[in-house]
């Protein structure tokens, strides 16, 4: 069993914890405790981000934890220790620095199936998988 588990999640897109919560909550068992992870991806380049208005980041972080704590209690089931976390910057960078700092035993994370397209340029579920220092399990959804 894993005590501690890190579980990213889209907030848009239910595919990516639909199977994985289930799978985490199996982990972890009984005492696990659940960190869950939503991140907003930054602007990139700093040109893109003059093209939105003052406080745009600001608002949107804390927007997206508002959804993350109604998410918590939605799907998370009562009795579990969870924390959510709003992550911003890069995907995959953001989940590995996560593990480390929350010092996770596991990460479990969705994925959907590969098209040709990922094997080119790599999806953020091939780059955790290769660089996480825990052990990662993707659920194919």
């Amino acid at each position: 069993m894993f005590k501690t588990i890190l579980l990213p999640i889209d907030l848009s897109a239910e595919t990516s914890w639909q199977a994985a919560l289930p799978a985490a909550l199996r982990l972890g068992g009984d005492d696990i405790v659940l960190h869950v992870v939503a991140v907003m991806p930054d602007f990139g380049m700093s040109v893109v981000g003059s093209f939105f208005r003052d406080g745009f980041e600001s608002n949107a972080l804390q927007e997206m934890g508002e959804h993350l704590k109604t998410w918590v209690e939605t799907h998370v089931p009562k009795g579990v220790e969870v924390h959510p976390h709003v992550l911003h910057g890069r995907i995959y960078d953001e989940i590995i620095k996560a593990a480390q700092k929350l010092d996770v035993d596991a990460i479990v994370l969705a994925s959907h199936t590969p098209e040709l397209s990922d094997y080119l340029l790599g999806p953020n579920a091939a780059r955790v998988v290769r660089h996480a220092r825990q052990s990662v399990f993707v659920v194919r959804s």
